[in-house]
């Protein structure tokens, strides 16, 4: 067996034996986040706290109110739910501020200067 149906295997099995995991942090001064019950809230600098329902089978733990670690057994709903969250505030150039994968590099751009 070879491609894509080999790799789909692969993650079944690796998702049952071991699971899979992506990690979040979150950069901004009072920005944070807290689980309650089923549901993800996050405070990210607008009006409103944002509340992101978990799927089922997803287990996330917030960790020091900044850090979210996301676990299951499925490896597209792990990604899919890391990139929703994320797609809340992804991190500006400017400042770093928003909602990051925990290995990603930001490339900071240089702002405007007073002449």
């Amino acid at each position: 067996m070879h491609g894509l149906a080999r790799s789909l295997l692969n993650n079944m099995v690796v998702g049952l034996s071991t699971g899979f995991s992506k990690r979040l942090e979150i950069q901004g001064v009072g920005f944070k986040a807290s689980v309650s019950g089923e549901t993800v809230i996050m405070n990210l600098g607008f009006s409103h706290p944002i509340n992101y329902p978990i799927p089922a089978g997803i287990k996330v733990k917030v960790e020091e109110g900044t850090k979210i670690l996301i676990e299951g057994p499925d490896r597209q709903l792990v990604g899919m739910v890391a990139a929703e969250l994320r797609s809340y505030y992804p991190p500006e150039p400017y400042k770093g501020k928003g909602v990051r994968y925990s290995d990603e590099k930001v490339k900071r751009k240089e702002g405007k200067t007073v002449q």
